[in-house]
């Protein structure tokens, strides 16, 4: 088929960045299974997973996030180019058969006189998955987890490398679910802005005249039988990269 070709091709010639000097006891083992919910950090993205996802999706929507990401940042190095960067990453997406749709910001509206990453995160993602529970229920479970690691855990470190600069940071939110025969994936992605030097920027805390934040959020249909043909090409084009940058969270 032509669009799996081209999907090919694509992968193939994308110019990504070198791969960065590995840490001590990174590992790309990486135990994902289904049954069970489960979220990994892989670069700027939260990914969390769902029940019902098999563990091939699994492995192949961590390696679509790590590839739209590393070719965003090969397309727009200059990591204060947000949105520049995000152009890329969507472009990057739809390649891998995402059919993202909406890649339009908005500004979030602070009621309130302090501004939280976290609380704002939780807002965004409750628009988007009300009224299904479980969902917004998975999303702020994998946040709490994650912030319960501590600033210093591996988890919150590659997070923060890969998102953040010092006062501008882009970050993605990502649960993937069943639906029917096929994958849904809820994506959200962050612009944040800030008059203060940001840390641990999924948990800043600011007031609210002194930090912008832009989202843009939709839920996304994967053409699964594309994503399938193309996972031995993702799989070898990440293979230098996956374990600087992907991070699966301890079971929660």
């Amino acid at each position: 088929m032509a669009e799996i070709a081209r999907a090919r091709s694509f992968v193939e010639h994308a110019a990504l960045p070198a791969p960065p000097v590995l840490e001590r006891g990174a590992t790309t083992a990486l135990a994902l299974e289904s049954g069970r919910q489960q979220a990994a950090v892989v670069g700027s993205d939260l990914v969390s997973f769902a029940t019902g996802v098999a563990p091939e999706w699994r492995n192949d929507l961590i390696n679509c996030s790590l590839f739209a990401q590393l070719f965003a940042k090969a397309q727009v190095p200059d990591s204060s180019r947000i949105f520049d960067w995000y152009e890329a990453y969507f472009n990057a997406l739809q390649q891998l058969g995402w059919m993202v749709q909406d890649q339009g910001f908005a500004i979030y509206v602070e009621s309130s006189q302090n501004f939280s990453a976290h609380e704002a995160i939780l807002k965004v993602a409750d628009a988007l998955l009300m009224p299904a529970a479980s969902s917004l229920a998975l999303v702020r479970t994998t946040l709490e987890a994650l912030k319960g690691l501590g600033e210093d855990s591996p988890f919150i470190t590659l997070y923060n490398r890969e998102s953040q600069q010092a006062r501008a940071a882009r970050f993605q939110i990502s649960l993937a679910e069943q639906s029917g025969d096929g994958l849904v994936v809820a994506l959200m992605a962050f612009g944040l802005e800030a008059k203060t030097t940001l840390t641990q920027v999924l948990f800043f805390k600011s007031l609210a005249a002194q930090a912008t934040l832009r989202h843009c959020s939709g839920k996304v249909s994967i053409n699964t039988e594309l994503l399938a043909e193309l996972r031995p090409e993702l799989k070898k084009k990440l293979k230098a990269h996956a374990s600087g940058f992907i991070r699966q969270l301890p079971a929660f």
